[in-house]
């Protein structure tokens, strides 16, 4: 039974209110009294609006759908005029920039890698904060990187071989030696502040920074490149290093410039035991000392936030580079609330106002420390699932109510614009707008893009397969217009334009071929799904000079409009013989029954999870969506029956059963299809259409807390 404890109004479950009194509030010099009671004011004062701001949603998609049904076959100029008339669609007003202040280098100027994960795995979020820098030699050996994969048992000195020839080039690439190669090279030395290799210089010695032990014979040498550091590490004694003339045992990379710690997409928090798991996390990491004790290979370590790196600089003094990535944390969105706080009527509060307190309460420490996260004083925090300019603008009020209740100054919470609802995307200038003071991000997300446009044109028609819709007009002018009008609202050196998730993480050689796009594209930051994607993804913004690439862009003006951004993908379906329409479902099923089973019965809310054709793919809340989005759109619409889905999710049950075979803690969900995960990924699929906005996270949250009370 849920204990709870009244403050200032509010009905607090006690797990969340011993933690925050005894725990997180601990030297922030802000009272237990002043937190609850502007938690309470909060709560009352702009829960209401909240609740309008869903309704207005609601009513919106009900014009929408009506407005489908009775006009089948009208012109697209009658659809932008009927989506100007109900507000869907807003006016455009005058050129700005935004004026956001105090965002740290590795958000305004510095392009690189950017990795999300879920904060309630601490020894993810510990990996991600260290990710910072990773070895090139360990990604391009343990993964097909070079196209296979390595040989089982002991190290394989062949390939062993071929990875330190494959470095040696990206160095040649990277920074050039006048007169010679990287792979010729017998030693690098600095002297009179510049570095000598056999006594050659780089072609630009600018690239040298710094290097650690003797200048004669350093232990490593720090370079830079596009703004990003590469450090080569030297060690004779070393099993790679004593066999290289060089001495050089690694080449490691500046990889993950930022990351995100997820409460969002990537977890499972339904109720206050939750929530305190994730906010105990992100605590460790603002005070510094999160710490996580596991086996690996047979023993026991402990993994804790790694140090800052200290060399020598090229003019003779010290050179500190930061030794973990920065953090930003993802909020969750304005939809749900969460039954950790009841306010005076018994409601429970919008969990986006619990988190934005609780979290940016708890950076406080970092903004107490000479150096901990950010060197500017500000929080950063991910705002995803906005629709329009007036949802945005209710999480700049949100945050000043925060910063009011904590004391802080005006604007020190940074926010990032996840630019995944197609009301932002449509709107994408006048949301930036409306919190020009405090914008240090935009980013697409086409996953819940895509599922947001099937719901929103739920009406209009069958959409296409999954694969066919990537291919439409609408995407590419998404992806387009996200980084051009974040460059004419003025983000170029003050915030992150960034590009969605890589998500197969085993599938490194097609993401270093394909991934390219995303620094070519002008976008600063791009996701990745692991450490080692990040460092192998950081090769991109060493080949690709992003600031030269979104000033080209900024200069041609806009590459699409809104006219295509609001093209609807619907298919021709008429030549899609019944094997292509039962693998498209199948495929559907298969992803909500792997991602849901899991987030049901063991609270995993973001994991690699193996497709049909056992193809490990990273699987959030996103996924789900559009793979639910699609079958409920195809129901609808009579591409298939009941029958055919209800079948589909039986046959892929046994399916996800068989992968997961090597899991203790799984429950199987055939030949029975009666659990409760079962039942929620048909609740998903038969009850989508009626979904807020498509989304799964009251039914997912509705059945975890139902799995959680029977185990009770």
């Amino acid at each position: 039974m849920t204990q709870r404890i009244e403050k200032h109004g509010l009905q607090v479950d006690t797990v969340l209110a011993d933690f925050i009194e005894k725990r997180a509030l601990e030297g922030t010099d802000v009272s237990a009294d002043a937190f609850w009671s502007g938690l309470s004011d909060m709560a009352h004062a702009l829960g209401p609006k909240n609740r309008e701001l869903l309704q207005i949603r609601e009513d919106m998609q009900g014009k929408v759908d009506a407005w489908h049904i009775a006009n089948k076959g009208a012109s697209e100029d009658d659809y932008l005029a009927f989506l100007r008339e109900i507000g869907y669609l807003e006016a455009e007003g005058d050129d700005f920039e935004i004026d956001t202040k105090n965002v740290d280098p590795e958000i305004a100027s510095t392009p690189g890698s950017q990795l999300v994960v879920p904060v309630t795995n601490a020894r993810f979020a510990l990996n991600a904060a260290n990710a910072r820098w990773g070895s090139l030699y360990d990604g391009f050996y343990g993964t097909d990187a070079m196209g296979s994969l390595p040989k089982k048992g002991g190290y394989d000195k062949g390939r062993g071989g071929r990875v330190v020839a494959r470095a040696r080039v990206f160095l040649d690439e990277t920074f050039p030696i006048e007169g010679a190669s990287h792979a010729d090279v017998r030693r690098y030395h600095v002297q009179d502040g510049a570095l000598l290799i056999d006594d050659l210089p780089l072609s630009d010695p600018a690239q040298f920074v710094g290097y650690q032990g003797h200048a004669k014979a350093p232990s490593a040498v720090i370079l830079k490149n596009n703004g990003l550091h590469v450090e080569l590490v030297f060690d004779r004694t070393h099993p790679i290093g004593s066999r290289d003339q060089a001495g050089l045992a690694d080449v490691v990379l500046e990889s993950a410039l930022s990351a995100i710690m997820d409460c969002e997409d990537s977890v499972a928090c339904v109720d206050a035991e939750d929530k305190v798991g994730a906010y105990s996390n992100w605590l460790g990491l603002m005070k510094g000392d999160l710490e996580e004790t596991f086996e690996k290979g047979g023993s026991m370590m402990t993994r804790r936030l790694n140090d800052d790196r200290t060399y020598v600089g090229a003019d003779g003094n010290d050179v500190t580079l930061k030794g973990r990535a920065l953090l930003w944390i993802r909020n969750v969105g304005h939809l749900m609330t969460n039954p950790a706080i009841l306010d005076r009527d018994g409601l429970e509060i919008g969990e986006g106002l619990m988190d934005a307190l609780c979290t940016v309460m708890i950076a406080m420490h970092d903004l107490k420390r000479d150096s901990g996260n950010s060197v500017h004083g500000s929080v950063y925090i991910v705002k995803p699932k906005m629709h329009g300019s007036v949802e945005v603008a209710f999480s700049d009020e949100i945050f000043a109510k925060v910063e009011d209740i904590l004391g802080l100054a005006r604007n020190t919470v940074k926010i990032g614009i996840m630019d995944e609802e197609r009301r932002t995307s449509a709107n994408l200038k006048e949301c930036i707008r409306a919190a020009k003071s405090r914008v240090a991000f935009i980013n697409t997300g086409f996953l819940d893009r895509t599922g947001d446009e099937i719901h929103t044109s739920m009406e209009a028609g069958p959409f296409s397969r999954k694969d066919f819709i990537k291919r439409k007009a609408w995407i590419g002018a998404y992806e387009n217009l996200n980084v051009d009008i974040g460059l004419e609202c003025g983000l170029k050196g003050r915030a992150q334009i960034g590009k969605g998730m890589w998500a197969m993480p085993d599938l490194m050689a097609a993401m270093l071929e394909q991934k390219i796009d995303h620094p070519k594209s002008g976008a600063t930051c791009a996701w990745v799904p692991s450490p080692t994607a990040a460092t192998l993804h950081a090769l991109h913004y060493h080949k690709v000079a992003v600031l030269a690439v979104q000033d080209k862009i900024k200069a041609g003006g806009r590459r699409a409009n809104v006219q295509t951004l609001l093209e609807i993908p619907l298919a021709k379906y008429s030549n899609w013989t019944p094997e292509q329409l039962q693998r498209e479902v199948e495929n559907n099923a298969q992803g909500i029954l792997g991602y849901v089973v899991r987030w049901i019965d063991q609270g995993v809310g973001c994991s690699k999870v193996p497709d049909i054709n056992d193809i490990g793919l990273m699987e959030d809340r996103a996924t789900c969506r559009i793979s639910s989005q699609a079958l409920a759109n195809w129901l609808h619409h009579d591409v298939v029956s009941e029958d055919q889905v209800r079948a589909a999710m039986e046959k892929m049950a046994d399916v996800v059963d068989r992968q997961n075979a090597g899991d203790n803690l799984y429950r199987k969900m055939a030949p029975g299809f009666d659990t409760i995960a079962y039942k929620a990924a048909c609740e998903l699929v038969f009850e989508g259409r009626t979904q807020p906005s498509g989304y799964t996270e009251p039914v997912l949250h509705a059945r975890r807390l139902e799995l959680k009370a029977s185990v009770a």
